[in-house]
């Protein structure tokens, strides 16, 4: 099994690292040039799912600790 890393990044996305597939809510498949992505969670990224950096402009804040 493939080894894939997920990390919440303080005020920003979710950095996903690893050979991953994401699939959207019909079922296709997104292209996926490397085995690093970062995925919005803020909410305002031009380009959702991925991250755009809108969350630095925005001044989001979230850091969840693991439990």
């Amino acid at each position: 099994m493939a080894d894939v890393l997920i990390k919440t990044l303080k005020n920003g996305p979710l950095q996903v690292r690893g050979p991953i597939e994401l699939v959207d809510a019909k079922d296709a498949t997104f292209t996926l040039v490397k085995d690093l992505v970062y995925l919005c969670r803020c909410g305002h990224s031009a380009d959702k799912p991925f991250c755009d950096g809108t969350h630095a402009n925005l001044g989001f804040k979230s850091e969840e600790p693991a439990r």
